[in-house]
């Protein structure tokens, strides 16, 4: 409704005017029932004109002339005609825009010469016909050149929208092959690393039994270790080659996280609040990070010590914290690397992370994750 009602109103002014002008022009004839209809299909027509303009067109030209013909209306006769005319050759009717403006021209031309007087000069008549043929080929070119430009206006969208498309393209095709490459060093380098400590205390456990002797726990630690370092390798090199959402790890196995970290010597109690609810993949893979992250910093930092994981499943929200009784000294917190992308994964959840000293000594790390569609 709303792209047609400047059409509707233009209709009815243009009828009111139409109206007025026939009863009061000084040399208009009187104005009758057929003429009042006349008008109205015009207004009408006008009103109607964005969504069918060649029926418009024809009406209001037909309607007009034979007003004009019929009570002698005058230039005003031509301003319906001319307002159709321009959207007519807008919506890219041209031939009938230019058909029209013709008939109606000499149509009017045609009822003035009838109607002169014998003997009058025909300045007026000229001047008149040469003022309409200047509207209506001022409507025309008008028409076109708003077609023109609407065509280049949506031309430039499409670029800029082809353009975009084509950056986006490029930008991932980029990543992809970032991936790739990424993927290729971790395999090439990390990987043969990982291998190589994974085969050695295979091999020196293998020879500690054959010897009869029990292989330490560091050294059953180290091997169970190097196996899971090698199987989230592995499984991160197919998420950098193959993309996906879905990663191997979340909080269902922290179990497993805290048996390898009691088999590397650090006692971890574990502590579960709360019914496991069904997480987002993204929340239950950061929050297994946070614990994985946490554990390790434990076992290299903490000295002897024990650690606790605590996990609260909340109907809003997910608490993970891990604390321990070591010594880490005290004071500010210099961030590492890994804690700080532990706070970077935490945020990008719309989460909050809290790593610091504890009063009674250890320290502490908590994530809190919305589970309410704040993330």
């Amino acid at each position: 409704m709303r792209p047609d009602l400047p059409y509707i109103l233009g209709g009815a002014a243009i009828g009111v005017l139409l109206l007025g002008d026939a009863i009061i022009a000084p040399d208009a004839g009187p104005v009758g029932a057929i003429d009042v209809v006349l008008i109205l299909a015009a207004a009408a027509a006008v009103a109607l004109c964005r969504r069918f303009p060649v029926p418009a067109l024809v009406v209001v030209t037909a309607a007009m002339l034979a007003l004009h013909v019929r009570v002698h209306a005058g230039v005003s006769a031509a301003f319906p005609v001319l307002g159709v005319v321009y959207v007519a050759a807008w919506r890219g009717h041209r031939a009938i825009s230019a058909v029209a403006s013709v008939v109606f021209l000499a149509g009017f031309l045609a009822r003035d010469i009838s109607v002169a007087p014998p003997g009058r000069p025909g300045q007026e008549i000229i001047e008149r016909t040469s003022l309409l043929l200047g509207w209506f080929v001022a409507a025309n070119v008008a028409g076109l050149v708003a077609r023109q430009r609407r065509a280049y206006l949506e031309q430039a969208e499409q670029r800029a929208f082809e353009a975009e498309r084509t950056r986006d393209e490029m930008a991932l095709r980029r990543a992809g092959e970032e991936r790739l490459r990424i993927a290729r060093d971790l395999h090439d380098s990390l990987t043969h690393s990982i291998s190589v400590v994974k085969v050695q205390a295979g091999i020196a456990v293998h020879l500690a039994r054959k010897q009869g002797e029990e292989p330490s726990a560091a050294l059953l630690a180290i091997q169970e270790a190097s196996g899971a370092a090698m199987r989230e390798l592995r499984a991160t090199l197919e998420v950098l080659r193959e993309p996906s959402d879905v990663d191997s790890v979340g909080l269902a196995r922290v179990g497993e996280l805290a048996e390898r970290t009691r088999a590397a010597g650090v006692p971890v109690q574990l502590t579960v609040t709360g019914g496991p609810a069904e997480l987002p993949a993204e929340i239950d893979q950061a929050g297994y990070r946070v614990v994985q992250e946490a554990l390790t910093n434990v076992a290299r930092h903490a000295g002897p010590a024990s650690a606790e994981v605590r996990l609260a499943y909340e109907s809003a929200r997910l608490t993970v914290e891990v604390t321990d009784d070591g010594l880490q000294g005290a004071g500010p917190v210099t961030p590492g690397v890994g804690l700080l992308g532990m706070r970077e994964r935490v945020a990008g959840l719309g989460g909050t992370l809290h790593a610091d000293h504890r009063d009674g000594g250890g320290f502490a790390v908590r994530a809190t994750f919305p589970l309410d569609g704040r993330a």
